[in-house]
This record gives structure tokens, C-alpha cells and sequence, in this order.
């Protein structure tokens, strides 16, 4: 048994300096749906050791249901110090969405301005494995990646479908 009992599917939290910013690059670029925004007064910011000051946060969900956070202090938060290459750099690395038709969502991102980090993007990076790679205004580093076979790569949830 796992010692977490989860609920609901897992939510990722982006801090950010420009929230507005953010939030339009994940609903309109890669269309995410925003399923709430609410602010946070600084005392409970505090509480939560969050940060000192109060902050905003949009929440987002993906089409499969799980949900970004995207959260910005009051006080401009640190800039994140980033390599030239993904792993460059120590800690959260990149989100990764599964996706169908990896080639037209390439086609559409690069539609609405994305440039991918990937080349060629979309690109197989083992027999069946498709993946591309790209970055939100910020610098976050996003991948997709579709699978020839997905119930290979996740037969638990190939089962459960069933």
C-alpha cells in the first residue's frame, strides 16, 4: 500500500513573476483551462511558509485532469538560474505532457509562436518514443511526448481503461 492515499491526480505549483503573462501562455498557447484564480493574504502566505508576503494564484487544469498552480508572490521572487541545457541545473527540470498527434500539437505551438528547444521537434528519441521540448515565457521547460504504444509505457492505466 502507498503511504500516500491520493484522491485526485497530482498538481504541480510554478512560481512566477508575471502571473497575467503565465496564465495567457498556458490557456491560449497550450491550452490549458484556467479553473479558478484567487489571492492569498500575507498572514497566511506566512502561515504556510509559502513566503512572507501574500501572493495571487491561477489554477489550471489539462484536458486528462491534472492541475498546474501558478503562483506570484507579492515581492518579485528570485529569477531562477537556468543552463543552457535542461539538466544543466538541479531540482524540478521539466513537466511533461503525454499527448496524442505529437506532430500537429508541434505544428499548432509553433503557430502561435513556440520555438522548440528540440531538433527536429517532433523527434524519436527511442523506437516508439516521440518527444519535443520547449519553454514557456518564463523559462519552465515543458515536454511532450507520445508513445506508439501507450499501454506498453503505462499498463496500469491500459487495465483500468479496460
Amino acid at each position: 500500500m502507498s503511504a500516500l492515499q491520493m484522491t485526485v491526480p497530482m498538481e504541480i505549483g510554478i512560481c512566477c513573476k508575471d502571473l497575467d503573462a503565465l496564465l495567457a501562455f498556458y490557456t491560449d498557447v497550450v491550452g490549458l483551462t484556467l479553473v479558478n484564480r484567487v489571492s492569498v493574504p500575507a498572514d497566511m502566505a506566512r502561515a504556510t511558509g509559502l513566503t512572507e508576503h501574500g501572493y495571487s494564484v491561477a489554477r489550471l487544469q489539462t484536458s486528462y485532469g491534472e492541475r498546474i498552480k501558478l503562483l506570484q508572490p507579492g515581492v518579485a521572487p528570485e529569477s531562477a538560474v537556468r543552463g543552457a541545457a535542461i539538466l544543466d541545473r538541479q531540482g524540478t527540470t521539466y513537466l511533461t505532457f503525454i499527448v496524442r498527434d505529437l506532430a500537429g500539437a508541434v505544428r499548432n505551438l509553433e503557430s502561435k509562436g513556440v520555438v522548440f528547444d528540440s531538433a527536429p521537434a517532433p523527434m524519436e528519441v527511442r523506437p516508439g518514443t516521440w518527444l519535443a521540448f520547449f519553454r514557456d515565457p518564463e523559462g519552465n521547460v515543458l515536454e511532450l511526448v507520445e508513445y506508439d504504444d501507450p499501454a506498453a509505457y503505462r499498463p496500469d492505466l491500459a487495465a483500468a481503461a479496460n
